[in-house]
C-alpha cells in the first residue's frame, strides 16, 4: 500500500466514527484533533504534506479508536502503531 492508500483508509475510519476533516490555514502548525462543542474534529493545514497528514490521521485514530478491538488491515494497523506517537 503506498501513502495516498493509507491516508486515504484512515481518513474513511475516521469519518465512520464521527470525526470530522477541516481543511484551513493554520500558519505553520500541521493541525491536530480536537472536541468542540462535543464534536471530533481534525483540523489540517492547507499545507501539509501527505506525509505529514498521514501522522496526523493515525495519531487521531488512535485517540478515537481503540485498535485492539476495531479489526484493521495489517498494513493499516502497523501505519497507526508507527506512526501515531511521530506527530507529539
Amino acid at each position: 500500500m503506498n501513502e495516498q492508500m493509507i491516508l486515504d483508509e484512515l481518513i474513511v475510519l475516521l469519518e465512520a466514527h464521527g470525526v470530522q476533516t477541516r481543511i484551513e490555514q493554520l500558519d505553520g502548525i500541521p493541525g491536530g484533533l480536537c472536541r468542540i462543542r462535543g464534536e471530533s474534529i481534525l483540523f489540517v493545514s492547507r499545507d501539509t504534506r501527505t506525509e505529514e497528514l498521514s501522522a496526523l490521521c493515525a495519531d487521531a485514530v488512535s485517540r478515537v479508536i481503540d485498535i485492539e478491538k476495531t479489526y484493521l488491515r495489517p498494513e493499516i494497523r502497523r501505519f497507526i502503531e508507527n506512526k501515531a506517537n511521530s506527530v507529539k
